[in-house]
């Protein structure tokens, strides 16, 4: 404020009797910022005398009398009479004097009678604020939306030029339709001109007849006179003609001027709406970044789960593969047994014939080789292969391709590798491996 204790003039406000354009501020920013100094410009027009207590002051907005001013400025005399011409003129507000709060003020001239001569749009005292946003999305959806801008901004920039080109269109026509009004004041000239001429027509209408009643013309005086009306009549329907293709080309004007008014207007929607489309898909993008986000997040997680799981089964895999090993060397380890002990009884000799059976009534459960035929050799020689896997004998006759195919009927062989397993569970853990690979 001024360093003057002296209170400005102020008044109560009739708006009727304020002339608000008689100051005009320039260069008034939407915001400044807290704890500096503000400088106001300002322009006195010709229709204002600055005086000595002039005075500049900052108010709030809805402000209602002068008295309501928050800090104020002398406003300094110009350095000369500016008389008929503006004059550029600046205040500085010290920062000290300016409001702390993010309302919105105006600048006012007032005069030394109180009268408030000029005001300035609204402003605040605060820091604009700047918001970073953070957007993750995929490269092609942002070439995709890149594109879709693109074109949304050329297709934007053609409207402005069309409605550009509409508009010097319109200046165009309505250079014409002043043209034409002109040339419509022209023909009304001509109009009351031929009114004249109407007029003097009748006027010499009258004095033919006068000359007629009075037989003082002579021929040539009257042919002369009839010539001039035919010319008058003539000229009379030249001119009406002129003004009636005038008035058409008026009324054809206007028409355009209506029509180019109302297409410079659809384009004008078209360009909002194209404007809210670009933000609907900026939203959109953003959405879109967010949900890939989220779901990129969600296969990270869902894909350490599945390594887990596939770490664990390739335990088990390993376990279960060490463990038919271990099965395939005891089952290989017993066939050979099982074969150094049937080596043996195929080479014993067979027992004689002549020696007799016990009868069955002599035994008390009956003779036991009575199925061989009697024959101890013969039983023998039925039971020299024994299945290792169920225990099962076969004939010393059974053919060996018959023996194997029933031993291997007890193996489970992988439909994807080379290996046979004997225990079940340990097939299905082996076929589960494979799924996972």
């Amino acid at each position: 404020m001024d360093d003057s204790c002296e209170d400005p003039p102020t008044s109560a406000v009739l708006l009727d009797s304020c002339h608000f354009s008689h100051v005009l501020f320039n260069d008034v920013e939407k915001f400044y910022v807290p704890g500096g100094d503000v400088t106001c410009h300002y322009t006195l027009t010709q229709h204002i005398s600055a005086r000595g207590k002039d005075w500049v002051g900052i108010f709030r907005v809805g402000w209602k009398t002068t008295r309501e001013y928050y800090t104020f400025m002398w406003a300094p005399l110009p350095a000369a009479g500016h008389g008929d011409t503006a004059v550029q003129q600046k205040i500085q507000f010290k920062a000290y004097y300016l409001p702390k709060d993010d309302e919105y003020y105006q600048f006012c001239y007032v005069d030394q009678d109180g009268m408030v001569r000029g005001a300035s749009v609204p402003f605040q005292f605060r820091a604009e604020a700047e918001d970073d946003i953070l957007v993750v999305t995929t490269q092609g959806e942002v070439e995709e939306i890149e594109l879709q801008n693109k074109n949304l901004c050329q297709e934007n920039e053609e409207l402005k030029a069309s409605c550009a080109n509409l508009q010097q269109q319109n200046l165009e026509l309505q250079e014409e339709l002043k043209k034409t009004q002109e040339l419509q004041k022209s023909l009304e000239s001509f109009r009351s001109s031929t009114e004249k001429l109407e007029l003097e027509l009748n006027s010499l209408k009258m004095e033919n007849k006068q000359l007629k009643e009075q037989g003082d013309c002579t021929g040539a005086e009257l042919q002369q006179l009839k010539e001039q009306l035919q010319n008058v009549t003539s000229e009379k329907e030249r001119l009406e003609n002129r003004l009636r293709t005038a008035l058409d080309h008026m009324d054809q004007l206007q028409s355009q001027v209506l029509n180019y008014e109302k297409e410079v207007e659809n384009l004008s929607h078209l360009d909002q709406d194209k404007t809210e489309q670009l933000e609907t898909l900026k939203e959109e993008n953003q959405q879109l970044r967010l949900s890939t986000a989220q779901q990129q997040h969600d296969l990270i997680k869902e894909l350490e789960e599945q390594k887990h799981l596939f770490q664990v089964l390739k335990a088990e895999k390993d376990e279960a593969d060490e463990e038919s090993q271990k099965l395939r060397a005891e089952n290989s380890a017993l066939l050979r047994h099982l074969s150094q002990e049937l080596s043996p009884l195929s080479a014993l000799p067979r027992a004689p014939a002549a020696t007799p059976a016990p009868g069955a009534g002599d035994l008390l459960f009956g003779n036991p080789y009575s199925a061989a035929g009697g024959n101890l050799g013969a039983g023998v020689e039925a039971s020299l292969r024994v299945c290792p896997m169920c225990g099962e004998l076969f004939p010393g006759d059974v053919e060996s391709s018959q023996f194997e195919a029933h031993v291997r009927s007890h193996l489970l062989d992988c439909p994807m590798c080379t290996e046979s397993f004997e225990n079940q569970q340990v097939f299905e853990d082996h076929l589960l491996c494979h799924r996972l690979e």
